[in-house]
């Protein structure tokens, strides 16, 4: 069930989709072009009802799938991502001249709303979320902007409009699906633990480094049990990319931790802490605060993500054919010699 459980105002994802299922033409069957000269980034690789799209821009729609792929892949098939990163510009352009039409707008507290649905799926508040993204050198604000998620909700709004009630889908619906997938519903057990990890100097004598981080985790330790509280203690440390949260994990099932800390995890009650545990990363103090038993999620929990799931289903052949005639009705021309080749068919 969690697959369906992404952004459904994730438009990237949306777009990049649709342009990779396009059928060419009967003239692809021509060899495909050999790449060309990257161009200079404020050229006009094309317009839409007049509206300019550089070659700037499709080159930061390619570097947005180029980690996504194998370096030698890229580079034999730059023609055929070029040509998918180009459809999806267009397609993004027609679809922001659609919004300004209907004037629709995403408000400051719709655009925050889907940031904490997304940062929920990973058990993290919105602050925890900002926190990890700045622990991980992104700025938020910026990664907002990338992920277009302003533009995605304008998006579904748009989708929306359009189709009104005729993609209904109801509670029954909901539970007809439930009833038989049943096995989709199934929960492992799982313990979300926060843990407090230092790491020894990779700059220093091993020994040395980690008898020094061995004595930190037992005067950390011992601040435990005096008081201290632990994820301040957690923040505090750093260097890890938990910290910033506190320590915390989330709910993680077997097979996920290195398996000393998965061992002393799953022995743990909820709210007791661990002795000091050593793995790979270092030294671990653990704690469980929470517990999820193996069984099967109640259907009034799972009908929320049921019905969007449906809804995004149904939503996808009405999606393709309103994007299809979008670019049927565009005024789309490249200029001389920028016409994206024919690529053929993957084999």
């Amino acid at each position: 069930m969690k697959r369906y459980l992404a952004i459904s105002a994730c438009l990237v994802i949306l777009v990049a989709a649709f342009s990779c299922r396009q059928k060419p033409s009967a003239e692809t069957e021509k060899e495909v072009v050999e790449p060309k000269q990257k161009a200079a980034a404020n050229e006009i690789a094309v317009t839409v009802n007049g509206r300019v799209v550089t070659e700037g821009q499709v080159e930061a729609e390619i570097e947005k799938v180029a980690p996504l792929l194998q370096p030698d892949f890229l580079e034999k098939n730059r023609d055929r991502v070029r040509k998918q990163a180009l459809d999806r510009v267009i397609i993004l352009k027609l679809l922001e001249e659609e919004i300004e039409k209907a004037k629709i707008v995403a408000t400051e507290e719709e655009v925050l709303e889907k940031i904490r649905e997304f940062a929920a799926q990973q058990n993290l508040s919105l602050d925890e979320f900002r926190e990890t993204l700045k622990a991980g050198g992104m700025n938020f604000d910026e990664w907002k902007q990338q992920m277009r998620i302003e533009l995605g909700i304008q998006y579904q709004k748009l989708i929306e409009a359009k189709i009104g009630d005729k993609l209904k889908v109801t509670e029954a619906d909901a539970n007809n699906f439930y009833s038989a997938n049943i096995e989709q519903f199934q929960e492992i057990e799982q313990v979300k633990a926060s843990h407090i990890l230092v790491r020894p100097d990779p700059n220093t004598d091993p020994n040395e480094a980690k008898a020094k981080a061995l004595a930190k985790s037992r005067t950390l330790l011992k601040q435990i049990k005096e008081g201290a509280d632990f994820a301040e203690l957690a923040k505090s440390t750093g260097g890890y990319p938990s910290a910033p949260r506190g320590g915390d994990l989330g709910f993680r099932p077997r097979g996920y931790w290195d398996p000393p800390f998965e061992k002393v995890a799953f022995e743990l009650k909820i709210g007791q802490i661990s002795d000091i545990v050593e793995t790979q990363f270092g030294y671990h103090i653990i704690k469980v605060t929470d517990r999820k038993e193996a069984g099967v999620k109640p259907f009034e929990q799972a009908k929320g993500d049921i019905i969007k799931m449906l809804k995004q289903q149904k939503q996808g052949p009405f999606i393709t054919k309103y994007i299809e005639s979008l670019k049927a009705g565009a005024k789309i021309v490249y200029p001389p010699g920028k016409e994206p080749p024919l690529i053929p068919d993957d084999p």
